[in-house]
């Protein structure tokens, strides 16, 4: 599995190189790639119908400097900003069991990240992604495409947790948000980071080469 540090990107920027990976996975161009980045404020809509999980109307939203996206991926509202890990997976799922036996990988993953940062987190047996507690830390969205996957996690490390009161975090009414930072974590991007290519190793039992630039890209 390669990885690819893109830093600061645009949603919509991210979107078009996740499709343009996802058509070379497929014809077999390249191997399982993990695209690690942050996104400027993003509110980002899945597949669901979901309106009345806004809490403010659009025009406040857009206010605050927060853009509105609407995505392919499962799952309903959620936002990106930065302080926030985003991790995209392009990966052939069926080799690591199918969907579902792929999304608890990375939850291992994550929860993983959590132990090494002394933060003790894990599953919610009624939601995707992992938990505090009552607060989610990290969000799972995954979309998958004649068994590639696109999209991802977003692990809250020291982002603007107020940007969640625009909305009802995917859909779900009664719980709340944290990030490492509320959990008294250290927040360093780049030690977070090294933290998850290490539990991506131990997971999902693979190596990691590391691709700085996507120009490197490489079958």
């Amino acid at each position: 599995m390669q990885i690819l540090k893109l830093g600061m990107v645009e949603y919509t920027e991210a979107l078009q190189i996740q499709r343009d990976l996802v058509e070379k996975r497929l014809s077999g161009d390249i191997g399982d790639h993990l695209l690690l980045l942050e996104h400027p404020p993003v509110i980002t809509q899945g597949k669901r119908e979901c309106a009345e999980d806004f809490l403010s109307s659009e025009e406040e939203v857009r206010a605050a400097g927060i853009e509105i996206v609407h995505v392919d991926r499962g799952g309903r509202l959620t936002y990106h900003g930065p302080g926030q890990l985003i991790a995209y997976f392009i990966c052939d799922v069926t080799a690591y069991g199918g969907v579902k036996e792929f999304v608890r990988l990375v939850e291992d993953v994550l929860i993983g990240v959590c132990a090494d940062a002394g933060i003790e987190a894990g599953r919610n047996d009624n939601h995707p992604g992992v938990w505090v507690g009552q607060n989610k830390i990290a969000a799972i969205g995954l979309h998958v495409t004649k068994g590639i996957s696109s999209h991802g996690i977003a692990l809250n490390v020291s982002c603007d947790l107020g940007a969640y009161e625009h909305i009802v975090a995917c859909g779900i009414h009664d719980a709340g948000v944290t990030s490492m930072k509320a959990c008294g974590a250290d927040t360093d991007m780049y030690r977070v980071e090294e933290l998850l290519v290490k539990n991506v190793e131990r997971v999902f039992k693979v190596p990691l080469l590391c691709k700085e630039e996507l120009g490197e890209v490489e079958s």
